[in-house]
């Protein structure tokens, strides 16, 4: 097999340290050599290993994405005289048999000496601080939603019915029914004239809502929650407003996002940061689909396709695209939420919210790489397209029904 790299090194990463396997492949009469060192993972020794490599003449390294340990060593290497790769884990399995920190790294090596590899999308400094920025605030959000189900708990414990009545009871109204629960009052009338807006046209029945069983165990409970949601939300706000900062060169692209059904400005924030709004990155919507983890898998042996379940991609930018979807699936209206309907008939919800975000992370791809707007086709898209097929089919259910029709134009 042709060498590409005569001079290429593998890293075996751990907490700990890494094992580095420096391959010098041979020539003529000379055998390849492969030496194995084991450097620590702290940056002084980082730092030492890059001039290590340097010495070496190391063309290409290549490491392991093992946990977010990969961090410490990439980010120090990146900057070195070589070409870095960072690889799956999954395309770069050793063989079976006796499995050691060193071997993987010889196998690594080799792999990168005939190069068999194929490196991972790591963005550059800016979209990284991004990304964490992005990632935290859903964290915190999906928390933030944990704790709010808690206090619901707590609520059903003492025979309060408030999520009955209020369909957000961390809402405005909510809080403040919460908070004064909390403080010590317990008539239900005064409770329910705290609510505000919409919430003020249910008060008859947020009353009898607020008849129960709280005590003050229950009081402790819910102040501790509270308190929890109102630090959240804090540091919710913190972020975006963080976030709003870093993404001043991107507005256009987040505008150019925004127009698609059912992407709003944070599902936008988190397909920039994750894609880093660089589309080169990806030859063509298939592959950024697939990346995304938004496409069936391929496994075919014999003629036969073993599996074709969704393969595991970017699991935060195929969250954004399942909250999209299923806006997409509540909301009539659009194109998408009738192809939605039409595909959820034939192969059932779960496939059809799948297909969507086939869908959604193709537009995606297409308007960002042409800097174009989206265009709605409407809801009656498919009729549009073939209106006989609309018309046959619309007669074929009369008919199904006992009924004969004849039609005519209507006039103008």
């Amino acid at each position: 097999m042709e060498v590409l790299h005569a001079r290429c090194a593998g890293l075996d990463i751990s907490k700990k340290d890494a094992k580095v396997c420096v391959r010098v492949a041979g020539s003529g009469r000379r055998k390849t050599v492969e030496t194995v060192t084991t450097w620590s993972s702290m940056t002084r020794d980082v730092l030492a290993l890059r001039e290590h490599l340097s010495t070496e003449k190391v063309t290409c390294v290549v490491m392991e994405a093992t946990g977010d340990y990969w961090k410490t060593f990439y980010y120090v290497l990146e900057d070195g005289p070589f070409e870095l790769m960072l690889v799956n884990a999954r395309d770069v399995k050793n063989l079976p048999g006796r499995k050691t920190d060193v071997s993987d790294a010889a196998w690594l090596a080799q792999l990168a000496a005939h190069g068999l590899v194929r490196p991972c999308f790591v963005p550059p400094p800016p979209i990284r601080q991004l990304r964490d920025l992005t990632r935290t605030r859903t964290a915190i959000t999906r928390e933030r939603g944990r704790t709010i189900q808690r206090v619901e708990k707590v609520l059903e414990d003492a025979g309060i019915k408030l999520s009955v009545v209020a369909t957000d009871i961390a809402g405005v109204s909510g809080q403040r029914i919460l908070r004064a629960l909390a403080n010590g009052e317990r008539n239900p009338e005064v409770l329910a004239d705290l609510s505000v807006r919409q919430l003020r046209a249910k008060i008859p029945m947020l009353t009898q809502a607020l008849e129960g069983r709280f005590t003050d165990h229950h009081a402790f409970i819910i102040d501790m929650h509270l308190t929890s949601i109102e630090e959240h939300t804090t540091h919710i706000d913190a972020l975006t407003e963080r976030i709003e900062q870093l993404m001043a060169p991107f507005r256009d692209i987040r505008e150019l996002l925004c127009t698609i059904p059912g992407i709003a400005e944070g599902t936008a924030d988190v397909i920039i940061a994750e894609t880093g709004a660089d589309m080169t990155v990806f030859p063509d919507a298939g592959h950024l689909a697939s990346w995304a983890g938004v496409c069936p898998g391929h496994h075919e042996s014999a003629g036969r396709v073993k599996n074709a379940a969704t393969r595991p991609g970017n699991r935060y930018l195929k969250g954004a695209l399942g909250a999209s979807a299923l806006t997409i699936a509540r909301n009539k209206g659009t194109f998408l939420h009738t192809k939605y309907v039409r595909l959820s008939k034939q192969r059932g919800q779960g496939k059809a919210i799948v297909a969507i975000e086939r869908t959604l992370i193709t537009l995606i791809w297409t308007m960002i790489t042409n800097h174009t707007t989206y265009t709605e086709p409407g809801p009656d898209f498919y009729q549009q397209r073939n209106p006989e097929r609309a018309k046959n089919r619309a007669l074929q259910q009369l008919r199904d029904l006992g009924w004969e029709a004849t039609l005519q134009p209507a006039s103008a």
